[in-house]
């Protein structure tokens, strides 16, 4: 969906996305989630390249299943532990679905930790960055669960804005603070992406990113907008440089500390959940390119067998 109509509010435009249709596909994988976690599921939300391109078929959706307690979620208490400890807790599905394998990697949450994961108290870009981009709710329990996730998004949105504008330069426009903002937190993460793609996923939802940034900036005392060029707004920021140098030393402290947080997730997950060695390989492979065979040690005790492949990775340029 595109959002053009900057005569709405915020929380509205976010919300009408929230609301975006999405494929039969996505919406079997939303009944498979509720069924396997029932009456704890508060909403489920999709978003990531498969919601914004609509080609699932040989892509992995990614889904986070929001609850309410992990202790209605899980019948070991160990999962619930370790995802309260480190959130989210992610799996791997597949389905069959009209002859075709749809594959879904999602999370599980509750409702108080996303909330307070998108917000500016949390200094990890791993919530906030991802939704602050396009997202879908594919199943909500009620309008109180909605509305909480509509300010949790806001919250996002904001706090994203917050911590890149002052990395820019004082002026800047729209494609420039999403470019520069994706492009800093894929570094922040195990992540084989280039500065090409922050480029493309900007190009890709230019008008809703114009959008949301203005009615976002417009309410900011230290922002000026000043006249449109080639129809897109630019923005003039009076930020002190004490300021954008805490903020430089911030985003260059967040790469070595969010690598850290996704090497102990993935660690985790060859913990959490059966096939778990396996998708830690299927998603090393993925990141980094580079193959790495399950071996019965490693199958039985992932944790003491793991630091060689985690040596050859980081001698191999994976962890960048």
């Amino acid at each position: 969906m595109t959002l053009t109509n900057s005569s709405k509010g915020l929380s509205e435009l976010i919300d009408t996305e929230l609301r975006t249709p999405v494929s039969r596909g996505a919406l079997a994988i939303t009944n498979i989630l509720k069924t396997r976690y029932g009456d704890a599921v508060l909403g489920i939300l999709y978003y990531g390249s498969c919601f914004r391109s609509g080609i699932e078929k040989d892509g992995i959706l990614d889904m986070f299943v929001v609850v309410d307690d992990y202790r209605n979620t899980y019948r070991k208490s160990t999962l619930a532990i370790a995802n309260k400890l480190l959130p989210p807790n992610v799996f791997y599905c597949e389905s069959d679905f009209e002859g075709d394998t749809l594959r879904t990697k999602y999370a599980v949450i509750t409702l108080d930790q996303f909330t307070h994961r998108c917000s500016s108290e949390c200094f990890h870009t791993f919530f906030w960055a991802r939704f602050a981009q396009p997202t879908a709710l594919t199943y909500v329990r009620d309008e109180t669960v909605r509305s909480a996730l509509v300010v949790s998004i806001e919250r996002a949105f904001d706090t994203f804005i917050t911590r890149v504008m002052p990395i820019l330069p004082p002026n800047f426009d729209a494609q420039t603070l999403w470019r520069v903002g994706l492009s800093e937190s894929y570094r922040t993460e195990l992540r084989p992406e280039t500065p090409e793609v922050s480029v493309n996923l900007t190009k890709s939802s230019a008008g809703r990113y114009r959008t949301l940034t203005a009615i976002a900036l417009a309410e900011r005392e230290n922002i000026k907008t000043i006249a449109s060029i080639n129809c897109a707004e630019e923005f003039i920021a009076e930020i002190p440089e004490g300021q954008r140098w805490l903020a430089r030393q911030a985003w260059r402290l967040r790469r070595p500390h969010g690598k850290l947080i996704n090497l102990l997730r993935i660690i985790k997950a060859a913990f959490t959940f059966d096939g778990g060695v396996d998708y830690v390989l299927w998603k090393i492979e993925r990141h980094s390119g580079i193959k790495v065979e399950a071996t019965p040690l490693l199958r039985r005790h992932p944790l003491l067998a793991c630091w060689p492949i985690v040596w050859r990775l980081y001698r191999a340029g994976a962890f960048r």
